[in-house]
């Protein structure tokens, strides 16, 4: 399967303000990449590329004065294959995790998992350990929260969309992230590209899509797999972009100084 796909947003600002952008694809999916994806600025700038600790491909620019349009628009071969179901995989115990794994217990910004502790193991407590324990996590979260892309917050953590019982996507990744970890499962925010490809055009505008990855023992060996809270069913054509503890790590855009954003285009479809 072929995804066309990119953005086109743009930012007003009042004086010269460093970036940070995070909008490439991912390291492990640019071998899939079958078009130039260069990200165009215009007005033309320079801009200088680093990976962060968590392996994500940044891009430092200084944002001139008045309007500033970043754009791309690029092909990506896609397996075409759904989410992989794994009923069998395990939880594995801390003390036999990998020691880059164990960041993803920890709490972050955004996942206050010192609030939502005791709600988690009263909740999941009872429950099988492994892949079962992570799905009744996502189902719990599918149903506590009511997607509304008109409520974005972004100073939302997990335990206030707990609390509020509403959200976007980010707001349902990190609500399950956080019980996983409360639960001893490592687990890891990401953002990418998620057309409506074999389901139903989602009515709401098309954006950057979050779900969340946790690591677990397989039939291969230990591995992270997928889930969607928001979603909560396999879905097909994920190109991810970004990886890390939450929604911090993983911003599209830093801006060091006010920058007003006044066109925020994604698009993400199958190509013919």
């Amino acid at each position: 399967m072929k995804i066309r796909t990119g953005f086109d947003i743009a930012f007003t600002l009042s004086q010269p303000t460093p970036m940070i952008l995070m909008l490439s694809v991912h390291p492990s999916r640019i071998d899939d990449v079958l078009t130039p994806h260069a990200i165009g600025f215009d007005p033309p700038l320079e801009a200088r590329t680093y990976r962060d600790g968590f392996g994500n491909i940044c891009h430092r620019i200084i944002a001139p004065p008045g309007q500033l349009t970043i754009a791309a628009d690029f092909t990506v071969e896609d397996s075409g294959e759904p989410d992989p179901v794994v009923p069998d995989a395990r939880q594995i115990p801390v003390q036999d995790l990998p020691d880059d794994v164990l960041i993803f217990l920890l709490g972050s910004r955004y996942c206050d998992t010192d609030k939502l502790s005791q709600t988690a193991w009263s909740l999941f407590g009872g429950t099988p350990e492994g892949w079962a324990r992570v799905q009744a996590i996502v189902d719990y979260t599918h149903e506590r929260i009511r997607f509304d892309y008109q409520r974005a917050d972004a100073t939302r953590s997990a335990h206030d969309a707990f609390m509020q019982r509403e959200g976007v996507c980010r707001d349902f990744a990190h609500l399950a992230i956080t019980l996983c970890r409360c639960m001893n499962i490592p687990a890891r925010y990401a953002t990418g590209y998620l057309g409506d490809i074999g389901v139903p055009k989602d009515p709401a505008p098309m954006d950057f899509s979050a779900w969340f990855e946790v690591f677990l023992e397989g039939p291969e060996g230990p591995r992270w797999y997928t889930f969607d809270a928001r979603h909560n069913r396999p879905r097909i054509g994920r190109i991810v972009m970004a990886r890390g503890r939450d929604a911090t790590d993983c911003a599209i855009s830093t801006n060091f100084g006010y920058a007003h954003l006044a066109r925020f285009d994604v698009h993400t479809d199958e190509a013919s």
